[in-house]
Order: structure tokens, then sequence, then C-alpha cells
């Protein structure tokens, strides 16, 4: 099967199985790593990335299926430019311990405020409660959030 994806701002031609996940195409044909593969089975998001600017679990999307333009971690700054706000809230506070997850929350974490669940700490532990952290950096993600949510806004401090 042919598929032509729009990743990152640019054109993916992939020859594949009906069956290979957006996951798999990412970081097997395409070189694509900062998306992780955590359980493979939704459960963690490890693997999320934003598709039309919300968040999908990459290990439970076929190629086929998608419709759309995929961002990875990777496509939310350029090579040379400024970290994207969540980015650098994400290190401002310090929310990563391995960093293994910190891609997909990151993902999450800019969905969770560009659609609207940005309001309360409760509101954006609630929405990203979908995204595992096996070391406990949660009280930091939530700040990072909160950084990050008025510049992603527009608003000025």
């Amino acid at each position: 099967m042919q598929t032509i994806l729009r990743i990152n701002g640019r054109e993916a031609r992939l020859d594949h199985d009906p069956r290979i996940t957006l996951l798999d195409a990412l970081r097997e044909r395409l070189g694509l790593t900062g998306t992780k593969k955590g359980c493979d089975q939704g459960q963690c998001g490890a693997c999320t990335v934003l598709i039309d600017g919300r968040r999908v679990l990459s290990c439970f999307s076929l190629v086929a299926a998608v419709e759309g333009e995929v961002t990875t971690i990777e496509g939310l700054s350029g090579e040379d430019g400024p970290l994207h706000p969540m980015q650098q809230a994400f290190l401002d506070r310090d929310a990563y311990q391995c960093g293994y997850c910190t891609p997909g929350q990151i993902m999450s974490a800019i969905a969770c405020v560009t659609e609207g669940h940005a309001g309360s700490p409760d509101e954006i532990r609630e929405y990203m409660s979908g995204n595992l952290c096996r070391c406990a950096a949660y009280p930091k993600i939530v700040e990072a959030v909160q950084q990050a949510a008025p510049h992603m806004r527009g608003e000025t401090a």
C-alpha cells in the first residue's frame, strides 16, 4: 500500500503494509524517533503526537487511516529556532526526570492548552492523566503547562 502523509510540514511517501501503525512508521521508516514506544497498547501516552492539533496515540493509529497534518516532537521548533513555549516550560520547571515520557507529555500538554483544558491544576491533571510518568514528575508537569499556557494563548505577562 502507498500513502502520502504530511508530517512536520513536509510530505512523506510510504510504501507499507496496511497494518503498520503511525508509531512504527514514524520511528522505523521515517527516522523520527522522538515519539516513544512505551506500552504499545495505548495506555501510557509515550507515543502521543498531534494530528491537526489534536492529540492522538500513534500506537493505535494505522498509517492508512491518518488524515491531516501530523506533528511530532521534532516538528515543534526549527533546528536553529527557539523552543516551543511548552518545551521551554518543561525545561524551566524541570518537568522531566528520565525523559522517556517527555515527548508524549509535551505533545499532550500542547493539546491540553489548545483544546481549552488548562484552566486549573485539577483540570490539567485530569486532561494529562492519560500520560504516565514512572518518575512521578506530575507536579512539575502541571507547573510547566501553567507557565506555557499564557504564551501559547498569546496573552501578555
